[in-house]
């Protein structure tokens, strides 16, 4: 019932041959006098095909909300629809074997075409039962008025009459079915693009509308990109509801080793700095967790934070906010100044034997981590506090630097962080 059908092609090729070569016959073996009688009445029906039409669309005004807007917004579309379709349903009674094809692959282009505007499934075949009735009435209807004797003939071809209803309705709702499976996976597919584009950010000024509206979330909210990967084996749809909690406004894409989570921030109070993330992750689950950045435009720079924090994770799982890892973050954007920065501050001391170096490498470590404080680093350490003061003093020799002065021990801290991360990248 469509002026402008979509080509055979999108949707297959018409009706499978199974269904025009294996499905039940239209009508079986009914006695000469019966078959006449439908004949003739028929024949009136078809000569009257546009008076039959017009009851068709009327009812379908009166009966089938669904169609009403379809009939305001194409009146003549529809109206052809339904006279193609009574007109090959019709001829299928006068002469089955030769019109029963046609009339398959009409219903079939109607479902299709139907099924594409998303005209209701229900309403579609409302419509094709409420064709059948009108034709079934108006049979008896006009036998009724030329030979009143011979209604009680029509008996016998009632039910083949709605063997061809229910025929085609099967057809329809198949039709429809896989259309309507067809549209959402193109619908599918096409989100996943322009999240895909988003994440990237390679998604153009004008598909971000589109893509707000596809991830049912505002083009100007504040957003955050969680990253996530490993958990596996608990199974990959145990993770979102683990990592971020119920009643948050997100939107979960999928990849290969990485999924990655839009999270709509501060939807409510506009006064929340970062995404929550719970707790209840799989074991093994890394999660990185990047700042907020102002747009769905910007979220392809907070995926790429995202990635950075889930970069800094350890191997065995964990969560790493990146903004509570601001100078380890300096150091991966630019990993060749934070080999350069390694190699210039503790250059003296990687080239020690390996013994040597890792003694005192681990001592600076643990004093930086205890706050400067020899005697914490020496409980953490297993040696004595003037032990760790010896190792400390011998740092400073051989690197030229004096973790007394404030310089030195940003540089120190940042090149120990470089060489911890890019050994581990």
């Amino acid at each position: 019932m469509q002026q402008a059908l979509r080509s055979r092609t999108e949707f297959g090729h018409g009706p499978p041959s199974a269904a025009l070569s294996h499905a039940p016959k239209v009508r079986s073996l009914i006695d000469a006098d019966a078959l006449r009688v439908l004949h003739r009445s028929a024949r009136v029906l078809l000569n009257d095909l546009p008076e039959l039409t017009d009851r068709l669309v009327a009812a379908l005004r009166q009966q089938e909300p669904a169609y009403r807007s379809t009939l305001e917004s194409d009146p003549a579309g529809t109206w052809q629809e339904a006279h193609r379709s009574l007109r090959h349903s019709v001829s299928s009674l006068l002469d089955p074997r030769s019109a029963r094809d046609a009339a398959l692959r009409c219903s079939w282009k109607i479902g299709a075409s139907r099924a594409e505007q998303g005209l209701p499934l229900d309403a579609l075949l409302h419509a094709f039962r409420l064709g059948g009735s009108l034709i079934w009435q108006s049979l008896v209807e006009e036998t009724s008025r030329t030979a009143p004797e011979d209604v009680r003939l029509l008996v016998h071809v009632a039910a083949d009459v709605w063997n061809f209803v229910d025929e085609h309705c099967t057809l329809v709702a198949d039709v429809y079915r896989k259309v309507e499976r067809q549209h959402a996976w193109r619908q599918e597919h096409r989100v996943r693009l322009l999240t895909a584009a988003l994440l990237d950010g390679t998604s153009r000024i004008a598909d971000v509308a589109e893509t707000a509206e596809a991830l049912d979330l505002p083009e100007q909210g504040r957003y955050a990109v969680i990253a996530v990967a490993g958990g596996r084996q608990a199974g990959r749809t145990s993770v979102p509801g683990a990592v971020v909690p119920a009643g948050v406004r997100v939107y979960w894409h999928t990849g290969v080793e990485v999924d990655h989570c839009i999270v709509l921030v501060g939807d409510d109070d506009g006064d929340q700095d970062e995404p929550t993330v719970g707790l209840s992750a799989p074991a093994g689950t890394r999660v990185g967790v990047g700042p907020v950045v102002a747009g769905l435009a910007a979220v392809g720079d907070a995926r790429r934070l995202a990635d950075m924090a889930l970069s800094m994770c350890a191997d065995d799982g964990g969560t790493v906010r990146l903004t509570e890892q601001l100078p380890a973050a300096l150091v991966m954007s630019c990993p060749e100044l934070g080999g350069a920065l390694a190699e210039k501050v503790l250059g003296p001391l990687l080239r020690l034997e390996p013994s040597d170096r890792d003694i005192l490498l681990d001592t600076l470590s643990a004093w930086l981590d205890c706050d400067g404080s020899a005697q914490r680093a020496s409980v953490r350490l297993y040696c004595h506090r003037n032990t760790v003061l010896n190792r400390l003093k011998r740092c400073e020799q051989l690197t030229g630097r004096s973790l007394a002065r404030p310089a030195d021990m940003v540089e120190f801290s940042l090149a120990l962080t470089a060489r911890r991360l890019l050994r581990d990248a």
